[in-house]
């Protein structure tokens, strides 16, 4: 599975629709796309932090029974606000299982990874709009309060909130938390309905969080060869360098993620030239940074069994025609050579120098980028009217 690919499918399936307004607290049904990552690492992926586990056939609430879906949200959130990681908010959970994460409310294992926390914002703002339990009010609201008290001063958010000291203290554009952050941020300025009962104060402060998010994201546009190209997938909390990541995810420019902030920006109603600047030069990189006549093909291959995974395919660059444009998911810094990197931090420049086990079990190129240049010329004609760089781009190459 390319999980970088299912998870921008599943911010941008969230931006479109979460939860459908109804009229009577029967016909509303929790949206469980958002969700959809975090309960596959619960039952498919064993993570030692876990405070429970899965049962064998362990039984679900179906959506529509918001309550108790949002009752279990409940028993997730830690007491300074924030929700840990990979678990199943459908999950009927047995006696033992609620006591035990009653049990480990002081244990701050706080994230945004994975579309964490935000989403479950978002889904007790939904309830609470739906049935007008206070006490689902009560938790999002003190969700709110974690998301504006782990916000950076410079605008970013960190992966983990306590802070630890790992990479994951660096502000992150990956696994959804920066963008899943501000667009929920930004569906509260534009007047969601569901966050109708937040009053005049949460608002401002809301509105200034996300106003220095979009702060953060001009600050951290990559301008390291004379012109802005896109975003890295990290950066340096103090610095706004980029930087490294996991030992196989290196500071560099990264197409998937970047592709999520330039939609987010694009999004804007009312963009400052700032903004404008900042979407142009970046679907100028999208162009500039496609591969043409490529596709990554996954073929059968002789079982490989590692400490990480047990893999019994391979992947593999082919020639192709007739293949759509493609991006790598980084590109060296400075150079903007596409680049691939192997655990141990090696660095190299083709994907069949990667490890099998990394070259079959991650996600080294994207077409994310292209959904910026299909709508980029319905928001050029409004927003830059006189400068379609797509348009300069072909010129310059004819």
């Amino acid at each position: 599975m390319n999980c970088l690919r299912m998870k921008h499918l599943l911010v941008s399936l969230l931006l479109c629709a979460l939860m459908l307004p109804a009229q009577s607290q029967n016909s509303y049904t929790i949206d469980m796309r958002p969700f959809a990552d975090a309960a596959h690492h619960w039952y498919d992926i064993f993570e030692k932090e876990n405070i429970i586990n899965p049962k064998k056939n362990q039984p679900r609430y179906k959506p529509t029974e918001i309550e108790a879906v949002a009752d279990n949200v409940l028993l997730y959130q830690k007491n300074n606000g924030g929700w840990p990681k990979n678990y199943d908010i459908l999950a009927i959970l047995e006696p033992a299982q609620k006591d035990s994460l009653l049990n480990a409310k002081d244990i701050l294992n706080t994230t945004f990874d994975n579309g964490t926390t935000w989403t479950h914002v978002e889904c007790l703002a939904q309830v609470y709009t739906a049935t007008h339990v206070e006490k689902y009010k009560t938790a999002c609201l003190k969700g709110i309060d974690f998301i504006l008290t782990s916000q950076y001063g410079n605008g970013g958010w960190p992966q983990y909130y306590p802070l630890k000291k790992d990479y994951s203290k660096y502000i992150t554009y990956n696994d959804d938390v920066f963008m899943g952050i501000i667009g929920m941020l930004k569906r509260i300025t534009d007047g969601q309905a569901h966050f109708s009962f937040l009053d005049e104060a949460y608002r401002k402060k809301l509105k200034k969080a996300y106003a220095k998010g979009l702060d953060c994201i001009l600050a951290t546009q990559i301008d390291d060869a004379g012109k802005p190209t896109a975003w890295c997938q990290q950066y340096d909390e103090k610095t706004l360098q980029p930087a490294w990541a996991r030992t196989f995810e290196p500071p560099s420019i990264c197409n998937g993620e970047s592709a999520e902030v330039v939609m987010l920006l694009m999004s804007i109603e009312k963009p400052t030239t700032k903004i404008i600047d900042a979407i142009q030069n970046a679907v100028a990189w999208f162009d500039t940074s496609k591969i043409l006549d490529t596709k990554v093909q996954t073929i059968k291959a002789p079982t490989d069994t590692t400490k990480f995974t047990i893999s019994h395919t391979d992947k593999v660059v082919v020639n192709d025609p007739n293949a759509p444009p493609i991006w790598t998911r980084y590109y060296e810094l400075q150079t903007h050579r596409p680049l691939f990197c192997n655990r141990e931090r090696k660095i190299v420049y083709s994907l069949a120098e990667v490890e099998r086990e990394r070259r079959d079990g991650y996600g080294w190129y994207t077409y994310s980028p292209q959904k910026v240049l299909n709508y980029y010329k319905k928001w050029q004609a409004i927003y830059a009217p006189t400068n379609n760089v797509l348009e300069k781009s072909i010129l310059n190459k004819n």
